[in-house]
């Protein structure tokens, strides 16, 4: 009995060791967003309590599925556009808690506020090729749709009220793609037509943007890949400054075997330090 009690007490002080240097992810952005996802799984089966540690790289909840089918493409965009990400952070320090206010206030996901960086690099006076203009690089008609004047005094340059209408946009793409956030994301790019063209062309029920990707337009598909990477990035911040992201993720392991009736079988949550 002596030596099943001191076998408890010494699992008891490795389980509170582990848990002990478990830390947050620092964000970047005036939202810090979820990140404590892990991939724990339990099995009460036998009493026994299984974790599996989540990646030192952090992704976003809302962006977690199809991390194997992302991380290459971040690896990549970490150190090819490095000085871009730097410079596009600091920029945004300035506009992201103004669209994170918006978001919250419009219920639509604050990852979308890393989109003007890659639509106009924060530049009210962006103009593209095809005439889109501001921070959201809103066509004229569709800037119309949603409530921006595009006359003398071109409000798709207001941060504030051009932010406003990408919200209402967001608002209604996510209810047309069953709150798909890339699919949202796709539509802002190529056109709600576009996403549904390739959705039917996938010949997939419930397509999600991985079923259809192949079917969007190059530009339309790198797009949403660089969503994706400076979401994961601005979650994971401190460790691209440091050049540390650690895509890997450890095997399952056995942490410990709870047979202590004192002990519940949800009692160890072990995540590897951040």
């Amino acid at each position: 009995m002596k030596n099943i009690r001191s076998k408890s007490l010494l699992t008891l002080i490795i389980i509170f060791f582990i848990i002990g240097f478990t830390t947050s992810a620092k964000n970047i952005f005036s939202y810090q967003g979820d990140t404590s996802f892990s991939d724990s799984t339990v099995d009460t089966s036998n009493a026994t309590t299984l974790v599996k540690n989540p990646a030192r790289v952090v992704y976003p909840s809302i962006l977690k599925e199809h991390r194997e089918e992302s991380k290459d493409y971040i690896k990549q965009f970490a150190h090819k556009q490095r000085s871009y990400i730097i410079y596009m952070f600091s920029r945004g320090k300035n506009y992201f808690p103004k669209a994170c206010k918006i978001f919250a206030e419009y219920g639509v996901p604050l990852e979308l506020q890393v989109l003007p960086a890659l639509e106009s690099n924060f530049h009210a006076n962006a103009v593209s090729k095809a005439g889109a203009v501001g921070y959201w690089q809103f066509m004229s008609e569709l800037a119309h749709d949603y409530g921006l004047h595009t006359g003398k005094v071109d409000e798709r340059k207001n941060f504030t009220k051009s932010t406003i209408a990408a919200a209402k946009f967001f608002q209604d793409q996510l209810d047309i793609f069953n709150d798909d956030l890339l699919l949202a994301v796709a539509a802002f790019n190529c056109g709600t037509g576009g996403v549904k063209s390739a959705i039917k062309k996938s010949k997939v029920r419930d397509a999600d943007f991985w079923d259809i990707k192949n079917y969007l337009p190059t530009e339309t598909r790198i797009f949403v890949m660089k969503f994706i990477a400076l979401n994961v990035i601005s979650n994971n911040y401190n460790k691209f400054i440091q050049r540390k992201l650690d895509f890997n993720e450890p095997t399952l392991v056995q942490l410990a075997s709870l047979r202590d009736s004192s002990i519940s079988d949800n009692a160890v949550i072990a995540q590897n330090p951040l």
